[in-house]
Order: C-alpha cells, then sequence, then structure tokens
C-alpha cells in the first residue's frame, strides 16, 4: 500500500517522499485514514513501529484549512512523558510539514529548562507537544489556552502513567472541551491503561500490532559471553577492532554509564552520558552532537530508550542487560530503522546467561553466542 492510498494530500505524499520512505507501516495504514475521519483511536504497539506519523501525518493535513491567527489558543495537544520524546515528536512535525502550503506551527514544551522562553514561542502554536507538569505550569502563567483544543493524542501512555502524572493529566483533561478527537497511544494496555483509555475515548478504533513486528529482521543481533570485570575492556575492543562509529550504549545504573564514559574518554574516544542526572542542556548537546556525527559513543540509561530517534543508528550495545524483554526490545528498536539494517549487541556475563535466555524466548528469536574468554585484552 503506497502512502497516497490513505486520503493523504500530494503535498503531504511529496513531503513523505522526500523523506524517502516508501510504505506505510502497518499502525500507520490502519491510523491515518480513521485519524482523517474524526474517530477516536487507541494504538497499541512498541517503540519503532511508526506511530508517531499515524498522528502527525493526519494532523498536518487537517491544520491546512485552519485560519490565520496569531493567539495563545492551541488546536492540537500531544502529550507525552518525556522531554526527549517531545523533542523527538516535534522534529517529525517540522521534518513533514516544512514545505507544506499552509505553514503549521510546533512547539515542544517541558521541563528542566526556563520557562520564559517556551512562553515567549507560545504565540500562533498549532500543535503543541508537552510534558503535563510544564503544560499546567504554561497553564497558570496564562501563557496557553487550551479551551480550542480540537485534537488530543497522549503518546507513550503506559510510561505517563507508570511516572506518576495521572493527576497532572486529569488537571488538563478538565480545561478541554468536551467535543474534540482524541488518540491514545501505549506499548502496553495494563489495568490502569485500559481504565484511562475507556474513560477518555468514545467509540475508538482499536488497532492492535503484534509485538514480534517490534523486532525488525533489519536488527542483526548477536551476543559475547563477557565476564562482568572485562565487559569494559571488550567494549573499548570491539569500539577498536571494528571502528564502530555513532555506537548507543546502554547501561542500568547512572554510576556505571558515567563510569564507562570516563574510561572512554580516557583512551581518547569521543563519548558522553545521557541520564537522569544531566542537566536538560548537557543532554540535549549530547544528544544534537551524536545525531550529527560528532560525538563517538552516547551511553544511556534506558530513560533514553524511547526517547532517542535516529533514522539510520548502525550500533547499539547492552552493556548491561534491562530487567525485562519489553525493554531489551526498546532498546535494540533504536536501530534497524527507516528500513535500514542496525546491530545490537549484547555483552552477556555469567550471572546475566539465564536472564538472557528469558529474553530471546519472549522475542521467540534465538541470539547467537560468542566467547571472548580467548581474546588478550590487555592494554584496552
Amino acid at each position: 500500500m503506497a502512502f497516497s492510498a490513505l486520503g493523504l494530500s500530494e503535498s503531504l505524499v511529496r513531503a513523505i517522499k522526500e523523506q524517502n520512505y516508501t510504505q506505510p507501516y502497518p499502525i500507520q495504514q490502519a491510523a491515518i485514514p480513521a485519524f482523517l475521519q474524526g474517530k477516536d483511536i487507541i494504538g497499541i504497539a512498541q517503540t519503532g513501529s511508526g506511530k508517531t506519523a499515524s498522528f502527525a501525518l493526519p494532523i498536518l493535513q487537517l491544520l491546512q484549512h485552519k485560519t490565520a491567527r496569531t493567539g495563545r489558543r492551541v488546536k492540537s495537544l500531544i502529550l507525552v512523558p518525556t522531554r526527549e520524546l517531545a523533542v523527538q515528536i516535534q522534529g517529525v512535525f517540522h521534518e513533514f510539514g516544512a514545505k507544506l502550503p499552509q505553514k503549521v506551527k510546533s512547539l515542544a514544551v517541558y521541563g528542566g529548562v526556563s520557562i520564559n522562553p517556551q512562553m515567549m514561542q507560545m504565540s500562533g502554536t498549532d500543535v503543541l507537544i508537552a510534558t503535563p507538569g510544564r503544560l499546567l505550569d504554561l497553564v497558570s502563567q496564562n501563557a496557553v489556552q487550551l479551551s480550542g483544543v480540537e485534537i488530543l493524542v497522549l503518546d507513550e501512555a503506559d510510561k505517563i502513567l507508570s511516572l506518576g502524572f495521572k493527576e497532572e493529566v486529569d488537571k488538563i483533561l478538565a480545561l478541554l472541551p468536551e467535543k474534540r478527537q482524541n488518540a491514545l497511544f501505549t506499548a502496553t494496555l495494563g489495568g490502569d491503561v485500559e481504565a484511562f483509555a475507556d474513560k477518555l475515548l468514545i467509540s475508538p478504533l482499536k488497532i492492535q500490532i503484534e509485538e514480534e513486528a517490534s523486532v525488525p529482521e533489519l536488527i542483526n543481533q548477536i551476543a559475547y559471553q563477557v565476564d562482568a570485570a572485562k565487559k569494559g575492556p571488550f567494549l573499548r575492543y570491539l569500539l577498536k577492532e571494528s571502528d564502530m562509529q555513532q555506537v548507543l550504549v546502554f547501561a542500568s545504573s547512572i554510576r556505571t554509564a558515567d563510569n564507562i564514559v570516563g574510561k572512554l574518554l580516557k583512551r581518547g574516544i569521543q563519548a558522553a552520558a545521557f541520564h537522569g542526572d544531566k542537566s536538560q542542556g548537557a543532554r540535549t548537546d549530547a544528544l544534537t552532537k551524536f545525531k550529527a556525527g560528532k560525538l563517538r559513543v552516547l551511553v544511556a540509561t534506558d530513560l533514553a530508550s524511547r526517547g532517542i530517534d535516529i533514522k539510520f543508528l548502525p550500533y547499539v550495545i547492552n552493556y548491561e542487560l534491562p530487567r525485562s524483554p519489553k525493554d531489551y526490545v526498546h532498546r535494540i528498536g533504536r536501530t534497524g530503522r527507516a528500513e535500514a539494517s542496525g546491530q545490537a549487541i549484547s555483552l552477556i556475563s555469567p550471572e546475566e546467561a539465564h536472564h538472557f535466555k528469558i529474553i530471546q524466548k519472549k522475542m521467540g528469536r534465538r541470539v547467537p553466542m560468542e566467547p571472548t574468554d580467548q581474546l588478550d585484552l590487555a592494554g584496552y
């Protein structure tokens, strides 16, 4: 199926082609026509399934007929759990909307940075992408009005609720007009999310993408047996011997991430940490440099597993395994995107071997395991 068959305008189809997208993902095939028809939607899909475009494209089209204005009443509101996801989604709106006949202004707002610049940019915003706390701050400052919202999207709703934002979201919903279109996207549909969806959505179209689709065949997975004490030297060995560039490394704690970065820097390898203890400015700077290829290694905690979106990221390395198989899928799903191949590498200590077997069983895929005990890691 082509994008032109989904009811999108010629100008949007051209914009999609310019970004080298050829065929819509399954969630886009189902969601875009329904969105354009004004239906409420619940989408259940893992990260990397293409869900951002499934609401960004129809919103851009629906806003092509808006009347010009300069006020602070936004028409579309997208609630997200993290700063990184807000920035990522705004990037998608800019990517597809840059050359449309009718300009659509999108703005990402989030905490951890000064509120004043966000207030100054608010005028004329059509699509507001916001974390719940910062949005309520802006409302309290009369910087934004929500009485004109026609479309509401909750992205990563499971994470919004798990991070404790339900009270804030309830306050935001009370400020919105009753008559509006709603869409909720989530990786899982547990009790809390399902109850919330039942309250929010009216006769929604339910779109569920099977979980195995979130591990594309384009991701080449491999694992290495490594003693925990030798993981650092082996990581540096991999980077040097394979001349890896633009490598996203996942660690399970802030302390470990900082330790990895410190040792990489000592050996002349450009690296930066990306976690919750870093300021927003430091995180934004590191991610910008990493995306531009000016930073060789980004070491992240699971804070970033859903927030980093790089079309052609070649490598993801699990320095340590995450707690759940779903988090493992989220991590490796940072590569193998946009129809590009990628490699996911996991360093498995003897203590992690059993847990890795469980992850493979849940994925329904066996990952080849290579020994490392014969390697001379001296000097790494």
